[in-house]
């Protein structure tokens, strides 16, 4: 999907940017985390896109994107999870 590690990085802020804009709710986390997870929610989106042989770039971007979403959701849930724990 990018090209090399600042490829990554830089399209990684913008996916997880997007992400976080696009989900509704608080996402209390740093801009390093949100790199990470435009990361990995690129390498997710990139490798389901593969195996759907999706070949437009504008819908790997958009299932990068989703992936970062699910990302989200799913750190939303392990949060909650950890805080009602300590209770």
């Amino acid at each position: 999907m990018f090209n090399g590690v600042l490829g990554y990085v830089a399209g990684g802020a913008v996916i997880g940017i997007l992400a976080r804009l696009l989900k509704p709710g608080p996402d209390p986390m740093g801009w390093i985390m949100t790199i990470v997870l435009g990361i990995v929610g690129a390498l997710s989106g990139s490798w389901l896109a593969t195996e759907m042989g999706v070949t437009s770039r504008l819908l790997v971007w958009a299932l990068a994107i989703i992936a970062a979403m699910v990302l989200l959701v799913v750190q939303d849930m392990v949060r909650e999870r950890r805080r009602s724990t300590r209770r």
